[in-house]
């Protein structure tokens, strides 16, 4: 009898079963500890074959980390809605962020733990990933200022800042909740919602906390909500 042929899968199909078993592994053993030979076997594939689809460790775990960023901003996107109140669009945009890392958590893992630790090319392909985020939530919340105040000029400076720190919140809330028993994207996406909507909703409002100043007595006053001007 003659040997039994197999039916080939098509490379993108093989590359992307090979990309799941990379993220797996990087995620769950890290980047260091992970070896070719462990992603191949996850894969079903020989060892030569990684190589000769995606060349090397370093150029597989710059694969993964872009397939990832590109997973993980798309769901952003798609979760704010755009014909939605600023407060529905943050609040699905969250959603939508902490359902995909919930789903996807050795992808968050490789994300926002291994790339960041190891080496300025990893590095650099998750800041570019979190600056269009960041981006993104910036001209999210400057929309809803502008639309606010009525004020078609009111000032990018006034919300980037509230940006950065929202995002930063929304990735240390996910670490957090992806270690957490229990917690669920929609919990999260309520916890920051809670704690930064607040502000959120005093800039829309006009308002804006104020330090005090130095020549106040200690406890006189811890602070002050003024308009913002």
């Amino acid at each position: 009898m003659g040997a039994v042929k197999t039916k080939r899968m098509p490379r993108a199909v093989r590359e992307q079963q090979m990309l799941d078993a990379a993220v797996r592994t990087f995620g769950q053993r890290g980047y260091m500890a992970a070896s070719m030979d462990e992603i191949a076997e996850l894969a079903g594939v020989s060892k030569p074959l990684v190589y000769l689809y995606l060349n090397s460790k370093e150029d597989l775990f710059t694969a993964c980390i872009r397939r990832e960023a590109e997973a993980l901003t798309e769901a952003v996107r798609a979760g704010a809605r755009p014909e939605l109140p600023a407060d529905r669009q943050l609040w699905s945009g969250l959603t939508a962020f902490f359902t995909h890392t919930a789903r996807h958590p050795d992808g968050w893992a490789v994300l926002h733990l291994q790339a960041r630790t190891h080496g300025e090319v990893f590095a650099a392909e998750v800041a570019a990933m979190r600056a269009e985020i960041v981006a993104f939530v910036t001209q999210l919340i400057l929309a809803a200022a502008r639309e606010a105040h009525r004020d078609p000029d009111f000032p990018e400076r006034e919300v980037s800042g509230l940006a950065e720190a929202l995002v930063g919140a929304a990735e240390s809330l996910a670490d957090w909740a992806n270690t957490t028993s229990g917690v669920t994207a929609r919990q999260s996406a309520a916890t920051l919602m809670n704690f930064a909507w607040a502000g959120l909703g005093d800039l829309m409002a006009g308002r804006r906390w104020s330090p005090p100043e130095d020549g106040d007595a200690p406890g006189a006053q811890a602070g002050r909500t003024s308009p913002v001007r």
